[in-house]
């Protein structure tokens, strides 16, 4: 059985590049591998790219030059980033462009393969809350603007007397437009309404002090 994954490997060193290809196709990864990051950028537009594993210092295009690239255009490609034993400082900077980790030469197989799937599961997960999001919102554009003004009143936690009040409705009157949008957010509790609320972007999360 194969990862659906494909790992793409940017490697001018050549018996590098074999390693990492032989290493992760043993670990069941379809791998495709470059021998420069101009060779990889000029394959990119017809690409579908999950992860990339790209080693820091290649002549022409560096891997930082890579990761920013790639971060520019296709933000939720996860990036792994390798590293010499002196290049911590490039490390640094390739964190905060965006890379997913960068891993210390020389590396230790299991490493590297317990850092790609980390990235796969992170982005696997990042992928899932965006189509979330995006169903929530669906949802939400169903709403009729009376509809919407109680689900804010019940996600900001007032009762239906305060909200009917703030609205200049009857109490009998929230509990209807309550019931119809439970039944259009697809919501089974009032809890799982708030949760969508957050998703969305209604509510903003509170951090502790």
């Amino acid at each position: 059985m194969t990862n659906s994954e494909v790992i793409d490997v940017v490697d001018d060193d050549d018996a590098a590049r074999h390693s990492l290809e032989f290493l992760l196709r043993t670990a069941k990864f379809d791998v495709r591998a470059h021998r420069s990051a101009t060779d990889f950028l000029k394959l990119l537009p017809g690409l579908e790219v999950s992860c990339v594993v790209t080693d820091v210092r290649m002549p022409g295009v560096s891997g930082i030059e890579l990761l920013k690239h790639l971060k520019k255009q296709l933000p939720a490609v996860a990036v792994i980033v390798i590293t010499g034993h002196g290049d911590v400082p490039l490390a640094v900077e390739a964190m905060k462009c965006g890379a997913a980790d960068f891993i210390e030469k020389p590396f230790d197989d299991d490493r590297l393969l317990t850092t790609v799937r980390a990235a796969l599961s992170k982005q696997a997960r990042d992928d899932e809350g965006v189509a979330e999001r995006g169903a929530i919102l669906d949802k939400l554009a169903t709403l009729s603007n009376r509809e919407r003004q109680v689900l804010e009143g019940l996600v900001n936690g007032l009762p239906n007397k305060s909200i009917a009040y703030d609205l200049a409705i009857s109490p009998r009157t929230v509990e209807i437009y309550r019931a119809n949008l439970m039944t259009k957010m697809g919501a089974k509790s009032l809890s799982d309404l708030v949760r969508m609320a957050l998703v969305a972007g209604m509510l903003e999360r509170k951090t502790p002090t």
